[in-house]
């Protein structure tokens, strides 16, 4: 561990923390309606509302709410379904790309719908322009607004007293799309492309290399999408190298900027709760328990990495043979983000669920380093998490916490004014059981049957933490439909 890369983390944590209040206040302007005291923003508000139907008067019971976001999150995978098997016959397709298998599109439609970022397929070679943004973009920014609905009808909930509604999803919807994933997409976009990453409409590059070979360098419409797969917590990479590929980030400094767009929403969204229910400190405990759960994982990780693997010294491998930086492990790694670099963001996309990746996978990492990330997958959602699913799926274990302290004091069980009952307590066990339920059973069987053991690309105790990390991005995906539909 050295120096530098302590201040890379103490930089990435500072630009972290300055942003949660005006972000979190923000958000509370916006899905309080205080926004509509300026003209310009009710007026286009309300011509909106009235194009789609909405009225905005009319707020939803948790059903009514909840079939809402049912509806919403179907069309939209149905949509998705279909750009990408008809995607031959669309427009945007320079390179003259054929329809996705049926299977693959159902696969990928899921996935995104559902906040996902699960990729079977390489982005550049099997999506056209128009898949990538009409499809794939487009679904980043409306699932990670109906996970923000979510959040936010939660909030209500528990800041409401005497009340039977939490809120229209379709207006919550709206506001959370329009004036805060888009607006922070756009300076997101324009920053990476100042940075080098390609927006175009121009088809792929042919170029020559100095052998006298062809190479086809694929390009596109990258920084839009790169901007909304990282704030949105979906994590799909417009190429298959994902946040590795210098076309996805090519700069150091981009490099933090996407740490910051992964962590922006889901660590101000406490401040939101705190704002909301009317007690900061509500917010900031919940954001500190966040905060020693990274801080754990992180000092594993980055120590780890650090530390390299001592096999390498065993065989006296000279650092530069590029496997080793300072007596770390560099193998898989990019050298323009180092080990600091790499670590940090593997800690920060695992804690958050978002899938983006800027190394060549974490299989490349230590045992105990990628271990540690792994075990971010499994930690529920609740370090940070994606927009909405963090604040929310810690929510859940405030619930259990202080029912158990409740009754180790002999108290009737209460948070924020509210008796947790019985009927509460089980719902939010059972909401937590989800992720370790589906992890142990799905993994189980696939280890258990033929065809789970054939897909694998190695054997022994490295084949089983595949599979293990398949369900446990596969259960992340279940508790995610379960919540934000």
């Amino acid at each position: 561990m050295t120096l530098h890369g302590w201040l890379l983390i103490a930089v990435f944590v500072l630009a972290v923390g300055v942003t949660i209040r005006p972000l979190g206040a923000y958000m509370v302007w916006i899905f309080t309606g205080q926004h509509a005291s300026i003209r310009f923003l009710r007026f286009f508000e309300r011509a909106f509302f009235r194009l789609t139907g909405v009225d905005p008067s009319n707020e939803q019971n948790w059903l009514n709410y909840a079939v809402a976001l049912l509806i919403f999150n179907l069309a939209g995978m149905i949509l998705l379904f279909t750009i990408l098997t008809l995607q031959a016959a669309m427009p945007l397709n320079p390179q003259h790309l054929g329809p996705m298998a049926p299977d693959l599109a159902l696969n990928t439609a899921v996935s995104f719908v559902t906040n996902t970022s699960w990729q079977a397929y390489a982005g550049e070679t099997t999506l056209s322009y128009f898949s990538q943004m009409g499809g794939i973009t487009a679904q980043s920014f409306l699932s990670a607004a109906t996970g923000m609905a979510v959040a936010i009808a939660i909030v209500r909930g528990f800041a409401r007293h005497g009340s039977e509604t939490i809120g229209n999803a379709w207006i919550d919807l709206t506001r959370a799309t329009l004036y805060v994933l888009l607006p922070i997409s756009v300076i997101g976009a324009l920053f990476l492309a100042s940075q080098g990453v390609p927006q175009t409409l121009a088809g792929p590059v042919n170029a020559t290399t100095l052998e006298g070979a062809t190479q086809i360098i694929a390009r596109g419409p990258v920084a839009s999408q790169e901007a909304i797969k990282l704030l949105s917590g979906d994590g799909g990479g417009f190429f298959n190298a994902n946040s590795a590929h210098p076309y996805e980030n090519p700069t150091a400094l981009a490099n933090l900027f996407e740490m910051l767009l992964i962590f922006l929403i889901g660590a101000a969204l406490t401040h939101t709760f705190g704002r909301m229910v009317g007690d900061e400190r509500q917010g900031w405990s919940l954001l500190g328990a966040m905060v020693v759960l990274f801080a754990v994982g992180l000092c594993v990780v980055y120590s780890a990495e650090a530390s390299g693997n001592p096999h390498f010294a065993k065989l006296g491998i000279d650092q530069a043979a590029g496997l080793l930086q300072a007596g770390g492990n560099m193998e898989g790694k990019e050298v323009r983000f180092g080990i600091a670099g790499s670590a940090l963001f593997a800690n920060v996309t695992t804690a958050s669920s978002d899938g983006a990746v800027n190394a060549a996978m974490h299989d490349s990492f230590t045992p105990l380093g990628g271990g540690m990330v792994m075990a971010n997958m499994m930690m529920d959602e609740v370090i940070v998490g994606a927009p909405g699913s963090g604040l929310f799926g810690m929510l859940l274990f405030a619930l259990v916490a202080v029912f158990v302290a409740g009754l180790m004091v002999g108290r009737t069980p209460e948070y924020l004014g509210k008796k947790i009952q019985s009927a509460e307590v089980k719902m939010a066990v059972l909401a937590l059981l989800v992720v370790p339920a589906t992890i142990l059973v799905l993994t189980s069987v696939a280890a258990a049957l033929p065809a789970g053991r054939d897909g694998l690309s190695n054997a022994g105790p490295h084949g089983f933490s595949e599979l293990l990390y398949a369900y446990s991005s596969a259960a992340a995906t279940k508790r995610q439909c379960l919540r934000r539909s």
